[in-house]
């Protein structure tokens, strides 16, 4: 067996080129199929992460995955408004041990502003971790704004930087509440999630700009009419998009999250977060499924392109399996050299891809967090890509069958004599 080894090692190292080349296919389609293995993992546990502790997530009616969207991944519009009434009435039941308020619909150059109460930075947890600062600390008067860690890394801002806020969610905004501007009081620690990339300011200090706003001279018939616009003119009490629920027995869940969304005086969606990710999966799932043939298909690609290398190569070593056949070998032996050059080359082309994905990972982590706040990390392989490597191998070293019956089939004369 190790005579057999070194030959296959020393035939593949005279053929270098060639075998480089076969081994850098099979790498990229290992790549291919590891790499999206490892980053669906890892974009799920990201999500998973961005909040933990939070039984419920209220929104106006509308649908599931919008109110997930909208109020934790500041990735959708909200459906509509909660009256500060509703709130009230929901947050003082008896099965609810706290509330987090929201009120979006408001921005600054493209980032998402959030009015919230100083609960979100004593409640809110993600990846069982609370918010921190890096610098300063949580907003508290009507002109303080918090704001997160990319958000201060982009635009350059620190403790003291003004911040004008702008109406609707665009990068550019020709309607700013210029009569209300405000102050950064604290920055963010990261956190690699969407929190980063928003300002947070309290529920008074966006009454107070709209407010301000009104009294100025009526800005707010341009853009989107957000929640607290429509509250600044209608009542004194604020409007919120959604609030987050923590409730005093996780048992009691089912039973609140039924109760409102059954509410018929204030028409709400009440929904679970790790129902609604699991839902929102779901949806993602034929994309996901796509994503894994296309990388399968790579992969029998070039295991094809391999098969291929060996037979062509066949032509060219006639004479070297007639000269291993003069002395000595046999034709098993003969098989048995090819097939081993076959599953080396799937090994090689294995371990190379998994390195790839690893080199990939250490040098995309951080702008792929920076860009999109999604924390992928090096992870040990799973069972699932060891039954991918496992297969890749297997099915290299079986491509070597056929030449190696091709081999197998050729008598000794054909290698010796001179085909014209």
């Amino acid at each position: 067996m190790m005579l057999l080894l070194s030959l296959a090692a020393r035939s593949l190292r005279n053929r270098l080129f060639i075998s480089a080349l076969t081994v850098l296919s099979i790498a990229l389609s290992v790549t291919l199929l590891v790499g999206i293995e490892n980053v669906r993992a890892g974009v799920r546990e990201s999500f998973s992460g961005t909040i933990r502790g939070t039984d419920l997530i209220v929104g106006a009616r509308g649908g599931t995955t919008q109110v997930l969207l909208s109020t934790v991944f500041g990735m959708s519009t909200p459906s509509g408004a909660i009256p500060w009434e509703a709130y009230e009435r929901w947050s003082t039941h008896p099965a609810v041990a706290w509330t987090i308020p929201y009120s979006l619909g408001d921005s600054h150059r493209g980032f998402r502003v959030i009015g919230t109460t100083a609960s979100f930075f004593e409640r809110y947890r993600f990846r069982d971790r609370k918010v921190e600062f890096a610098a300063g600390r949580a907003p508290a008067g009507e002109r303080e704004v918090a704001i997160g860690s990319d958000v201060a890394a982009r635009l350059g801002y620190s403790v003291g930087s003004p911040v004008t806020l702008a109406h609707g969610v665009a990068a550019v905004s020709f309607a700013e509440h210029e009569a209300h501007p405000f102050s950064v009081v604290g920055v963010i620690s990261p956190t690699f999630t969407p929190i980063d990339r928003a300002l947070y300011v309290t529920l008074d200090g966006l009454e107070a700009m709209h407010a301000a706003e009104l009294a100025d001279g009526g800005g707010l018939a341009m853009g989107p009419p957000g929640p607290a616009r429509s509250a600044a003119t209608t009542s004194s009490e604020p409007a919120i998009t959604a609030f987050l629920v923590g409730t005093r027995n996780r048992f009691e869940t089912l039973q609140l999250q039924r109760d409102m969304n059954e509410d018929l005086a204030f028409p709400l969606t009440a929904i679970i977060p790790g129902v609604a990710l699991g839902q929102l999966w779901q949806t993602l799932g034929s994309a996901e499924a796509g994503l894994r043939v296309v990388s399968v298909l790579t992969v029998f690609i070039g295991l094809i392109g391999m098969c291929v290398a060996l037979y062509a190569s066949l032509e060219s070593r006639r004479r070297e399996m007639a000269i291993l056949r003069a002395v000595g070998a046999g034709p098993r032996t003969i098989v048995s050299l090819l097939v081993l050059e076959s599953g080396m080359l799937a090994l090689l082309g294995a371990l190379t891809g998994v390195a790839l994905v690893y080199i990939g990972i250490a040098v995309g982590q951080g702008p792929v967090e920076a860009r999109f706040g999604l924390s992928i990390t090096a992870r040990a392989l799973g069972r699932t890509e060891w039954g991918y490597l496992a297969l890749v191998v297997s099915a290299g070293t079986l491509v070597g069958v056929f030449p190696a019956w091709k081999a197998y089939r050729a008598s000794l004369a054909d290698g010796l004599s001179v085909k014209l």
